[in-house]
């Protein structure tokens, strides 16, 4: 590890416990173990505690330890995160037999592994019909709810870049009362301290980095800052919540407006995640996470922003899960990404029920380049790159394996990486590259440009991971899908000299079908909770252009941009914050689940075609892609009815399994006990999910509330294949808001040819009265 002055480490630890007050922070003792998170459910005190609560809280910590370790002293130097307000536990140097001893003490909920969790516009605003040819009318969502004024958006993820445009407080007002974030902004306190980045727009900016250091050691003093030089958290945050800066492009292409969802907002960047240094790969650690969601909720944010994940087994073993759940019994909406291992079933991840969980689709912008072939064919590209061909001639074509040096190998040769292309072989040429998800599209062009190419053709592995995902290349480039991968090499390898041109990038719209379901979005069904559909929604998270770190830039590239495309679900996730944003400026007495709700029941499942939204291979999408379908921002705010939620729902859906009675019963602050029976069907949830269909009925409950005017909601049902579906009753009246009805949903089996071949089949129940459309996916499990 890298060496501190002592000096240095004592204005480190004095600085953040001071500013850290809400839960201590020690300086461990990195030399033996491991870095462990202890959960241990609720606190017993209330939600604004005194500083003897947070101080005894503690103290129980190190005395908890202290039992395994046989000194009070020892459990003192072990702990180095101690989550003493909101969330019960701590993060510990352990040895792997005192882990194992602590979980089976009866008062631990979980005792996991400090593990490593992955980070998963000027357009996509206009796509969701929240602003038209650059005007916003007086009937639009930004109107209707303020454009977020009042709400306060937390981001989970690698810092922000404070200088940009989108985190102006120009025209932004007092901060709100309600804020607790107490003037916090660690953005190069180390290098100096006088001066404050943050402003009534950015009204925070903290960093946790104790976990991110037990496993790769002590940084020097540039490293611990808030500021964000990834740039992924610029640019998360400035989706769900920045303001507009006009005259936004990625180096020309896709001009136009930049903005968040919610760009009235005030935004507080939380950094968990941290850049790879030398032999230690970046990412966010557990214990900084819980460390995030213990500030976001004693700060006061109202909505939280998570574009990172990983796969996980145990919900009380996740940090964001339990994270999550302390902040939505805090009234707080918990927006998180699906995850980027599609196009397989059951990869989804972020699947706690009060978790709103978001897949990515397209939008209807593409950055197009043309592909011509010396036979006059014309192939469909895309690119960001700015640079244009020297002439428009046809250049000679080589495949990248054609052009290798003689020493390198061919499986690296394809796909251009660092030093295997022969500059004689290159030089002048346009060369042909096999896209490689392990170094990166963007090295294959540094390659071909220090080769001498002219421009370089990017080729696709397959056609079902081929999302036209743009960058910025430095030199002329087009991505082009598989089918035309194989033409293009069929052609080559059948010239006796292949010459090819490459069009310059240009930004075209409106593109149909939009939305199309993104390739590496995460698909369902969850593998801990079957019962529950995720993703719950999707949103756009292809090419989405917001505010990035000018810090950052690939080592073969000195250019700085203050805006980048990007694409993920960490991108289609912060627009689902964005609109959660609106909803809590217009409704703020919406419960988490109710806000949820709207935005799930008001989805749709048809793209701007009017057909059914579709998936990469052309083939329908189905709710394991798109959860309750593609987000609808106007029709969020007015749902007219909604499926509401309170935490002890939550808890009794956990108890459904009986394993995690115990620690079901241990996460909550008040007196709860598992009820002896509960249906899991019956969760009132906005989507229904029938497992394991038999030959006899399964009958779901469920209740909606009234959030409209008085009125009569009518029936509508399409049933899953080989599936009949009964409701009763078949309409419901509502005299006045708040009113509540309920209705039972009675799904058989029938006896149609297909249920032996079929696994999952899918349909939908529609509430509507004419105005209001409340819909909700039905997933059924034949076998």
């Amino acid at each position: 590890r890298e060496m501190m002055s002592s000096s240095y480490i004592s204005q480190l630890f004095i600085s953040s416990f001071l500013v850290f007050s809400f839960f201590l922070q020690v300086q461990p003792s990195f030399a033996v173990g491991k870095s462990y998170v202890v959960y241990l459910g609720a606190h017993s005190h209330g939600l604004n505690p005194s500083s003897a609560d947070l101080n005894y809280a503690t103290k129980s910590h190190y005395s908890l330890l202290s039992s395994i370790l046989g000194s009070y002293e020892k459990a003192k130097d072990a702990i180095f995160y101690s989550y003493n307000r909101h969330i019960n536990g701590f993060a510990a140097i352990l040895e792997d037999e005192e882990a194992e001893e602590l979980a089976r003490n009866p008062n631990v909920v979980s005792v996991s592994l400090n593990k490593m969790h992955e980070l998963h516009t000027t357009r996509s605003w206009e796509f969701l019909r929240l602003q038209g040819n650059g005007i916003s009318p007086k009937d639009s969502s930004w109107e209707l709810a303020r454009y977020g004024e009042g709400t306060i958006i937390g981001n989970l993820d690698t810092g922000v870049w404070p200088e940009s445009e989108s985190f102006s407080d120009q025209g932004m007002g007092p901060i709100p009362a309600k804020w607790r974030g107490n003037g916090i902004c660690e953005i190069d306190k180390f290098i100096d301290s006088n001066k404050t980045y943050c402003n009534r727009k950015l009204i925070g900016a903290r960093m946790f980095y104790r976990g991110y250091e037990a496993q790769a050691g002590i940084r020097n003093a540039s490293f611990y800052t808030a500021r964000d030089t990834i740039g992924h958290g610029s640019h998360t945050l400035s989706t769900a919540g920045g303001n507009f800066v006009q005259g936004v492009s990625v180096f020309g292409n896709g001009n136009g407006t930049a903005k968040g969802g919610s760009p009235k907002s005030r935004v507080a960047a939380y950094k968990v995640c941290w850049p790879g240094e030398g032999i230690h790969s970046g990412g966010c650690n557990d214990a900084d996470i819980l460390a995030g969601f213990e500030a976001a909720i004693s700060d006061g944010v109202d909505v939280i922003s998570v574009s990172l994940g990983a796969k996980s087994s145990n919900l009380f073993a996740d940090p964001i899960a339990i994270g999550s759940f302390h902040a939505v019994a805090n009234g707080i909406v918990v927006v998180a990404s699906a995850g980027n291992s599609g196009p397989y079933s059951g990869t989804v991840s972020n699947t706690a029920p009060w978790l709103f969980t978001v897949a990515a689709s397209t939008i209807d912008r593409d950055f197009t380049s043309y592909v011509k072939l010396g036979d006059n064919k014309y192939l469909k590209g895309t690119s960001l790159s700015p640079k244009d061909l020297p002439s428009q001639k046809l250049y000679p074509l080589i495949n990248a394996e054609d052009a290798k040096h003689s020493y390198a190998l061919t499986g690296a040769a394809i796909h251009c990486r660092f030093g295997t292309l022969d500059v004689e072989k290159v030089k002048g040429k346009i060369v042909v590259c096999l896209e490689d998800e392990y170094s990166g599209a963007f090295s294959a062009g540094a390659e071909a440009f220090s080769a001498g190419a002219v421009g370089m053709i990017l080729t696709s592995v397959i056609d079902s991971f081929y999302d036209a995902m743009a960058i910025p290349h430095i030199l002329p480039t087009s991505y082009v899908n598989h089918t035309d991968s194989q033409y293009i090499d069929s052609y080559i390898r059948s010239q006796k000299n292949p010459v090819a041109y490459i069009t310059k990038a240009v930004t075209e719209t409106p593109i149909i079908p939009a939305p199309v379901i993104a390739s590496f979005s995460s698909r369902g069904p969850s593998t801990i909770l079957p019962s529950i559909l995720k993703p719950d929604i999707t949103a756009p998270g292809v090419n989405i252009i917001a505010a990035y770190s000018e810090a950052t830039s690939e080592d073969e590239d000195k250019r700085r941009t203050s805006y980048k495309s990007a694409s993920g679900t960490s991108m289609s996730c912060p627009h689902v914050s964005g609109v959660v944003g609106l909803l809590k400026t217009l409704h703020p007495e919406w419960s988490p689940a109710a806000i949820k709700s709207a935005i799930m029941t008001t989805a749709t499942g048809m793209d701007n075609s009017k057909r059914p939204i579709q998936d990469r291979f052309e083939e329908n999408a189905t709710p394991f892609e798109y959860g309750s379908g593609h987000i609808q921002p106007k029709l969020a705010l007015d749902p007219g009815l909604i499926y509401d939620l309170e935490v002890v729902d939550y808890l009794n859906l956990l108890c459904s399994d009986a394993q995690w009675h115990k620690q079901v019963e241990a996460i909550y602050n008040r007196d709860f006990i598992c009820p002896k029976l509960y249906n899991m069907v019956d969760f009132n949830y906005p989507t229904i999910t029938i497992l394991d269909l038999g030959h006899k009925a399964v009958v779901a409950s469920r209740t909606v509330t009234n959030v409209g005017a008085p009125s009569r909601y009518e029936l509508q049902i399409k049933a899953p294949d080989g599936v009949s579906v009964y409701v009763v009753p078949s309409f419901l009246s509502f005299k006045e808001v708040g009113e509540k009805r309920s209705f039972k949903v009675v799904v058989r089996k029938t006896m149609k040819k297909g249920n032996a071949t079929m696994e999952y089949v899918f349909g939908e129940l529609l509430w509507t009265n004419g105005k209001h459309r409340v819909r909700s996916s039905i997933v059924v499990k034949l076998k």
